[in-house]
């Protein structure tokens, strides 16, 4: 099992921006996959951002351009960066980590962190 603690989220403004930290614990040898996904009221989950742990990063259309994933391999911990934020990223971020072990996927979730852009 690999246990995932999220911090960062919060309130700001339009323009603004926010970090969110995601660090990994636990049975993380296998791990070959982190990203971030995020749900809005009365809508499905979404990808935002992914990166592979050879820093191979990918990103939702509406973030690219604004968000910035990066990966420290050392803290077992994956960032994501957010600048520009629109009323629209306003959110729950789950921090999302996926293992492999020969041909079988393993998938973690954080509790979950609220960005909430308002002014």
């Amino acid at each position: 099992q690999v246990q995932l603690v999220e911090s960062g989220g919060g309130l700001v403004q339009p323009g603004g921006s926010l970090r969110l930290s995601c660090a990994a614990s636990g049975n993380i040898d296998s791990i070959n996959y982190m990203g971030w996904y995020r749900q809005a009221p009365g809508k499905q989950r979404e990808l935002v951002a992914g990166i592979t742990t050879s820093s191979s990063a990918n990103y939702a259309d509406s973030v690219k351009g604004r968000f910035t994933i990066s990966l420290d391999n050392a803290k077992n911990t994956v960032y994501l960066q957010m600048n520009s934020l629109k009323p629209e990223d306003t959110a729950v971020y789950y921090c999302y980590v996926r293992r492999q072990i020969r041909t079988v996927y393993f998938n973690s979730w954080g509790q979950g962190t609220q960005v909430t852009v308002s002014s």
